[in-house]
């Protein structure tokens, strides 16, 4: 009898994380429509309620944020759905013993510098069966209180588990994503209860000498995308010594279009005089600059670069810095975690920010 019940239990308890997979897997297929904003015909019913609204919503996020232009909005929801497939998802959760007591009240205080920037955070605390306090950026108030709306209309069962608040009260834990300043912040406020806090990272890329322009090509992605504003957008580029500029700037040559959005605009007219008061030599191609600095973080419309002599010497120094690196593009393997060109927005599900496990984290609180 002990054996049956506990494999009753067992059987129950895979249930219900079936169910929550099934529901994000549903999501995903919802959200993939508008990549290329082809309907899924297996969907009527979810789209007769949400396609058109969803789709206007998209649309009017620019005025709500002027760096929320639409191929920015679409490129966060194609990247949220490639994650919600039930292969991808049941693989990423194979690798934890999910415990399954009392749910957990998590806050979670969102960043908003990209669009749904904190949708990770929101899967991880409600696929592993806890309940999930929101306060959301003034940056990106709208997308994911839809996507929420649409999730419970697939699985009614999450309504009670998702609350936007103003304020966070009666939580069991802390998950905060800010600026370093607000992070010292968050670990005072925060600090007598379990979090998780994260502050600045950038990501930098590591150009070698055999490198093609297709290459650089697919590094203006990890570069221009959400122009520059995400901790997985590279600022600065190491390159072999002696290596000339302008293999960079005509690779780049396609993300022109960049400068055509006033907020983007203005930060390389600011930063660009700025230099030019200050005598700073700088290399310009009209839509970025380029300058020579030993910092990681650059500017809005700014892009770093450093040389290198040696690969060997460069590793030992980014592990150095590896807690100020978010990621690292290359062709090359490093000693850090290191993505293929094109790659570094494009994070799976194990990708985590700052290299913290969520789910870990999560999970240790039941």
């Amino acid at each position: 009898l002990f054996i049956n019940v506990c494999n009753f239990a067992t059987k129950i308890i895979k249930m219900n994380l079936e169910k929550r997979i099934n529901a994000f897997v549903k999501l995903g297929l919802f959200l993939k429509q508008f990549k290329t904003e082809n309907k899924n015909d297996s969907l009527n019913e979810i789209n007769q309620l949400f396609y058109e609204e969803f789709q206007n919503l998209i649309n009017r996020q620019k005025a709500y944020n002027g760096w929320f232009d639409e191929k920015n909005v679409r490129n966060a929801i194609s990247s949220i759905a490639e994650m919600l497939s039930e292969e991808k998802l049941k693989q990423w959760l194979n690798t934890y013993s999910l415990k399954e007591g009392a749910a957990k009240n998590i806050g979670v205080i969102m960043a908003g510098n990209i669009p749904l920037v904190g949708f990770h955070d929101f899967l991880t605390v409600l696929i592993t069966g806890n309940n999930i306090k929101i306060k959301l950026s003034s940056n990106d108030k709208t997308l994911l209180p839809k996507v929420a709306e649409i999730l419970t209309y697939i699985e009614p069962e999450f309504k009670e588990r998702i609350a936007f608040v103003d304020k966070l009260v009666d939580f069991d834990a802390v998950l905060a994503t800010g600026s370093n300043n607000t992070s010292r912040y968050f670990k005072q406020y925060f600090g007598k209860y379990p979090h998780l806090i994260r502050n600045n990272k950038t990501s930098i890329a590591i150009i070698s000498e055999d490198d093609t322009k297709e290459d650089i090509e697919k590094l203006g992605q990890d570069v221009f995308t959400y122009y520059g504003l995400g901790c997985r957008n590279v600022s600065k580029l190491f390159l072999p010594k002696n290596y000339p500029l302008d293999n960079i700037f005509e690779a780049f040559y396609s993300f022109g279009s960049v400068i055509e959005n006033n907020k983007y605009a203005n930060n390389y007219d600011y930063n660009k005089a700025v230099y030019l008061l200050g005598n700073n030599k700088i290399f310009d191609n009209n839509f970025l600059l380029m300058k020579e600095e030993q910092q990681l973080d650059s500017p809005v419309g700014v892009l770093y670069f450093e040389y290198y002599d040696d690969m060997n010497d460069l590793n030992e120094y980014l592990n150095k810095i590896a807690s100020n690196i978010q990621c690292v593009v290359s062709s090359k393997n490093t000693h850090i975690e290191t993505f293929l060109f094109g790659e570094a927005q494009n994070p799976g599900l194990g990708d985590y920010a700052d290299g913290v496990d969520t789910v870990q984290f999560v999970n240790e609180l039941i």
